[in-house]
């Protein structure tokens, strides 16, 4: 593996964990810890995380296997983690929406819909993200060490590892 390999290999990584780790953790700690007068910019959190994912969707889909299936089969990895993730943020947005629309035709309290909500909406994204995080994080490892996580070439490549 040459050294570019290597840095283009760790490229959808760093995009994939900077989107859950500064997005979705941080930023969004960081919004809902200084309260009401700033939790307009939540707003924020979705829009870089449609970026991260929409970019990790474009490269990944540019990336060509003969160039390098290296770079080729960790572009695909982070895809992967990345449709699973944008399931996981389609579950939060339709569960917000009925909880939201549940409470505003009167259907549901205001505590069953943060109920419903946190729940079967924010309770999943957490887990996913925690999740992905050490997923992602043991890619990145092997795209440093110039190695495949395991099953990846089976996978991607219908190779034997």
């Amino acid at each position: 593996m040459s050294e570019q390999e290597i840095s283009s290999a760790k490229v959808p990584h760093d995009i994939f964990l900077s989107n859950l780790i500064m997005n979705h953790i941080l930023l969004f700690t960081a919004i809902s810890a200084f309260g009401g007068k700033y939790f307009s910019l939540i707003i924020l959190v979705p829009i870089f995380s449609f970026l991260a994912l929409a970019v990790t969707f474009y490269r990944s889909s540019r990336v060509k296997r003969e160039d390098s299936e290296f770079v080729y089969v960790h572009w695909q990895i982070a895809r992967r983690w990345s449709v699973l993730f944008s399931g996981v943020l389609a579950l939060l947005v339709t569960v917000s929406f009925l909880g939201w629309w549940g409470q505003h035709s009167g259907i549901m309290m205001k505590e069953m819909t943060y109920a419903l909500i946190g729940g079967l909406g924010l309770l999943p994204t957490l887990m996913s993200v925690l999740v992905l995080v050490i997923i992602e994080s043991d890619s990145l490892h092997h795209a440093r060490l110039g190695s495949y996580p395991k099953g990846a070439k089976k996978h991607y490549l219908n190779e034997e590892d």
